[in-house]
Parts: structure tokens; sequence; C-alpha cells
């Protein structure tokens, strides 16, 4: 299994807005993509693109609201109200070769694989085997269609 390139960093927000005027005016954020939901997950989502080499985006971030109180991100907003970093995510070539490496490694998986907000299947990995840090896994986005503005 060969780890791929750091594809974003998840920000919890209790506000998209707020969070999207902040990378505007303040970070100067150049793309900032449109807010969607992902009510299976009980999220809003929002990325915003830094530069990359020869005009393509490089790092994401990607700014994570919760659609209620059932919300993953809710939890984490209630012990962290102004929100933050709220894990990493990389690529790799194959989400299943990933999956049974991390198992194979004892590592602890964080529910089934499913899709995530760039339309790619992910998992998570529990923080505790991963240097303290909530680890998203993610299959290589295969095109950019679902990203037209």
């Amino acid at each position: 299994m060969k780890l791929g390139r750091l594809n974003h960093i998840g920000v919890a927000t209790p506000s998209i807005e707020e969070s999207i005027s902040y990378y505007r005016d303040v970070m100067g954020a150049g793309r900032i993509r449109d807010p969607f939901e992902m009510e299976e997950q009980g999220v809003k989502v929002c990325f915003v693109d830094t530069p990359g080499e020869n005009g393509t985006f490089g790092t994401q971030i990607e700014l994570i609201e919760p659609l209620g109180e059932d919300s993953p991100i809710h939890g984490f907003l209630a012990k962290n109200p102004a929100g933050g970093q709220h894990h990493l995510c990389y690529e790799v070539e194959d989400i299943d070769e990933a999956r049974s490496w991390f198992e194979g490694l004892g590592k602890r998986i964080l529910g089934p694989t499913r899709i995530g907000a760039h339309g790619s299947p992910i998992f998570f990995l529990h923080p505790k085997d991963m240097m303290g840090q909530l680890t998203e896994i993610m299959e290589t986005p295969k095109d950019d269609t679902h990203w037209s503005n």
C-alpha cells in the first residue's frame, strides 16, 4: 500500500457562511466551491481550494457544518464551540487494498467504507491509532465532473 497526497484538511465549523467569509476576506482564498448537503452523513460541506502547481489546485480545506444534533460534527463542536481541525484526508490508489493494509496493522477502522464528499470511497481511522489524528483514507477521485459550480 502506498500513501498518496494529502487531499484535504477537514475543519468543523458552526457556520459555513462565516467560514467562507473568513477564507475569502481574511485568507484571500481564490476559489471557494458552492456548499452542499450530505444528508446521509449529517453534514453540510464546502471546499476551499488552495493553489497548486501549473494552475491546478493543491490541498483543499473542507469546511464541515452539522445538519443537526445527530451529526458526528455536532459532538465535535460541543467540545470545540469555535470549530477547528477535524481530520486529515489522504489519497490512496485502491481503497480496498488500503483498508486491508490498515486492518492487517491492527488499526481500528470507524464504520464501513462509504462514498465521501468527493464522490470517491472513503473510510476513517481511529485517532488513537493514528498519532491522535482522525484520519480519512480516500480513493483518488477518477474525475472532477461533480465540481462544476
